[in-house]
């Protein structure tokens, strides 16, 4: 039952890689895997034996997850983008309260909460300039390491959505159908780029979270509601009655999906 358990917490964090707004890394959290993950990629000599096999189910279930939802995750966006965005956004505001408890497990104080604040005033920065300039960019092998990059991030440094910064680039749904269609000219660029943030930040990371837990993790759900926000599509509200309607529907089955989602995994702790 565990191994089961297990299995599909590595399929939702899969597919909290690729749907967009939603961390990989906040699902890792939530499941209480986070630590052993970046433990092993902090030492992987040292953690091989103890922490590899805990992550074995994991991983199985984190490879279907990431591959079988990339191409429906490619139609979806094509053919019903509102709906599918407010899902999402449900999913997250679902998983506030969960990130918010695991924010707090080491005490907080007011330099968490300004941490929180400045993270989100950033990304709000950030995210209107992108929208502001258009910026939009032709999409080449340089750019999906950039997307590797991204995704791996989005692993390491729970809240970090790779979709946050590659949907205002006009990256996402290119990369994500190359990883549904297993295309290698983007898997390959890709894998080069998640690899290399890998080595070089999982380390790092793996330090602030263990000295600044509380400063860090606020600091994530600012960018997280931040980020969220911005991918709301605001205008599909007022296009119609229907419109309205079935968005709203979406945003609640969102919300719902995610504070289920917690309650059984704080039923059958693994």
């Amino acid at each position: 039952m565990k191994f089961l358990i297990k299995i599909l917490q590595g399929s939702l964090i899969g597919l909290g890689a690729v749907l967009p707004g939603i961390s990989g890394g906040v699902l890792c959290v939530i499941f209480g895997i986070y630590k052993t993950i970046m433990e092993l990629l902090a030492d992987p000599f040292k953690n091989f034996k103890t922490h590899v096999p805990k992550l074995i189910p994991v991983m199985i279930g984190g490879a279907i997850g990431f591959l079988g939802i990339a191409n429906i995750l490619s139609v979806l966006l094509e053919k019903y983008p509102a709906p599918s965005v407010c899902l999402f956004v449900g999913l997250i505001t679902g998983m506030l309260p969960s990130l918010f408890r695991e924010a707090g497990e080491q005490g907080k104080n007011k330099n968490s909460y300004m941490s929180m604040y400045v993270a989100m005033g950033v990304t709000f920065i950030l995210l209107v300039s992108l929208k502001v300039f258009s910026v939009e960019i032709t999409p080449n092998f340089a750019w999906y390491v950039f997307c590797g990059f991204c995704l791996a991030l989005s692993i390491i440094a729970p809240g970090m959505s790779f979709s946050t910064l590659l949907m205002p680039l006009g990256l996402y749904e290119p990369f994500v159908a190359g990883i549904g269609h297993l295309d290698f000219s983007i898997l390959l660029p890709g894998g080069i780029g998640g690899l290399a943030t890998v080595i070089l930040l999982s380390r790092a990371i793996n330090s602030l979270f263990e000295y600044h837990y509380s400063v860090a993790f606020h600091a994530i759900i600012g960018i997280v509601i931040a980020a969220t926000i911005m991918i709301i599509p605001f205008s599909s509200f007022v296009v119609s009655l229907g419109s309205f309607v079935v968005n709203i529907v979406c945003l609640a089955i969102g919300v719902v999906a995610a504070l289920g989602l917690d309650k059984f995994n704080q039923k059958f702790e693994v």
